[in-house]
């Protein structure tokens, strides 16, 4: 076994389709095996290289490093691995490079037969993948083989069954013939993945008038609900989102041009539409056209219900065979029996009343229905519209109440804090030196007057208290605090003025702060 070997077999093995990195990892696997077989030690551990873009191969045994050696075909001292990787520790594991020329034939096929396998396995896992998003989807396939009990569909990447149970009866199918059809089935077994289709089920006739009617395709007509026998006769149920378009017009088309190329692919197989309704009573009677029905009520055990038809409509409404009603309960998925008028007749209770009854309590179950989904609407608009109020006070600036304190004056009492709104803003403070000369200095400031209101005088200790408090207060501050005096305030400040004491004497020696100005420089 050489190297031109494997590059060969890759070249040959990359025509299916498969991924490279999944085909060099069975080869180096493969690889692996044979080489354990060929030294006859299944516990080596062995590591194989490929270099795609040179096509060299290489294979290393590894070895661990351990300090004493206990078996010398998978481990090595740590003094010998250290001989040629310096840096190499203990627990590490050290490679030795082995040649792959002298591999017996045992070691060859055995490789072969690993490749061999990892490439099915990896085929049937691509193929999987490829198949199960593609579930109840229409494909078109290419009839590979015709046998008794089913028949082999070619859908390009992997051949599909379609059994006789998922042909459309009294269908002939050849060799060569291109048909469409709903893929139903996707399985990974141990020979492979198993595709399975279908032309008998119902999916296919929704999914070709999705492919031949736009307003199905872009979701403004909707199938509600879909029941057919293969072959005969196909219900289908539909519904528009919006009042101006009509949804059996749609599906039919323009002089039924629509629903006749769904028709002649199913082979002339009838098909009814008729409009979706929420009321079953509706329903039921819309599923069973052409019949005229004249009311639908329970069963006295409420296991079912009892549809009540003209005794000449008996035979319409329960169609060929038990055709007509078996497409009824499958569509609307409630048990369904059909009784005429003179079966209901010799009945020992009043049906017509009781029909009237059940009409009530479907309308009711229809508004309560209704009522429900309109409060969990609300609901969710009033969540969302919650969540939007909070994510904007978080954006927006919050306003906050700051109890801010005047600033001191020699001439003016302030009795108590003023509260002012401002905006909270980011704080981006800048700190500045104040020398004490400036602090004295604007201290020494005549201010201009200001008029606040007063509610009462405070008190010594308050005074006091706010002396201390007034030489931490901002001087660069953006409101303003008005106090207005009354004439025996006016009279008992001027009295205050007269005996107060200046703040500093006329001869101040300002040399003393010209070493704080140093310091600021």
């Amino acid at each position: 076994m050489n190297v031109k070997d494997f590059i060969e077999a890759l070249a040959g093995i990359e025509n299916r389709k498969l991924p490279k990195e999944v085909v060099i990892d069975a080869l180096k696997e493969a690889l692996s095996k044979a080489y354990k077989k060929h030294i006859e030690i299944p516990d080596a551990l062995v590591k194989v290289d490929i270099n795609e873009k040179t096509g060299e191969l290489n294979v290393y045994q590894q070895y661990t490093v351990v300090e004493e050696v206990d078996d010398d075909e998978l481990e090595i001292s740590l003094s010998d691995a250290q001989k040629i990787k310096a840096d190499i520790q203990v627990g590490e594991l050290y490679d030795v490079k082995k040649s792959i020329d002298d591999l017996g034939r045992a070691a060859a096929i055995l490789a072969k037969n690993v490749l061999k396998q990892k490439i099915r396995e990896a085929e049937k896992q691509s193929v999987y993948d490829e198949y199960i998003d593609k579930k109840d989807e229409m494909v078109i396939g290419i009839i590979e083989s015709v046998e008794e009990k089913f028949v082999v569909v070619n859908l390009g990447k992997t051949l599909a069954m379609m059994p006789k149970a998922a042909q459309i009866p009294g269908e002939n199918y050849k060799e060569g013939q291109k048909i469409r059809l709903v893929i139903t089935e996707v399985t990974k077994e141990t020979k492979g993945a198993q595709v399975l289709v279908s032309r008998a089920d119902a999916k296919l006739v929704k999914r070709l008038f999705e492919k031949e009617v736009p307003e199905i395709y872009q979701g403004i007509v909707e199938i509600k609900a879909i029941a057919r026998e293969a072959g005969e006769r196909t219900k289908m149920a539909v519904h528009s989102k919006r009042e101006d378009v009509d949804a059996i017009g749609a599906c039919i088309g323009p002089r039924g041009s629509r629903v006749q190329v769904v028709i002649q692919e199913l082979g002339n197989e009838k098909i009814d539409i008729f409009e979706w309704s929420e009321n079953t009573v509706e329903l039921i009677k819309n599923s069973l056209s052409p019949a005229q029905i004249i009311g639908v009520l329970q069963t006295r055990e409420k296991k079912g219900l009892l549809v009540v038809v003209e005794d000449n409509q008996l035979s319409l409404a329960i169609g060929k065979k038990g055709k007509n009603a078996r497409l009824a309960v499958r569509l609307t998925g409630q048990r369904i029996d059909i009784k005429s008028r003179t079966e209901m007749d010799k009945l020992d209770y009043d049906w017509k009343v009781a029909i009237q009854d059940y009409s009530f309590e479907v309308q009711a179950a229809i508004l309560e229905k209704a009522a429900k989904k309109a409060e969990e609407e609300r609901a969710r608009q009033r969540a969302e519209a919650e969540a939007i109020a909070l994510e904007k006070s978080l954006r927006e600036p919050e306003l906050v109440e700051e109890v801010i304190e005047p600033k001191a004056e020699p001439v003016a009492k302030v009795t108590e804090p003023v509260k002012v709104k401002k905006v909270k803003k980011p704080l981006e403070r800048k700190t500045e030196y104040v020398s004490k000369f400036e602090t004295l200095a604007e201290a020494a400031k005549p201010v201009a007057k200001v008029e606040p209101v007063l509610k009462r005088r405070p008190s010594k200790k308050e005074e006091e208290e706010r002396k201390l408090r007034s030489a931490d207060i901002r001087k660069d501050k953006d409101y303003e605090i008005k106090i207005e005096y009354t004439a025996e305030e006016l009279a008992e400040i001027e009295k205050q003025n007269a005996q107060a004491e200046p703040i500093f004497e006329e001869d101040i020696d300002y040399d003393q702060y010209d070493e704080f100005y140093e310091d600021e420089e």
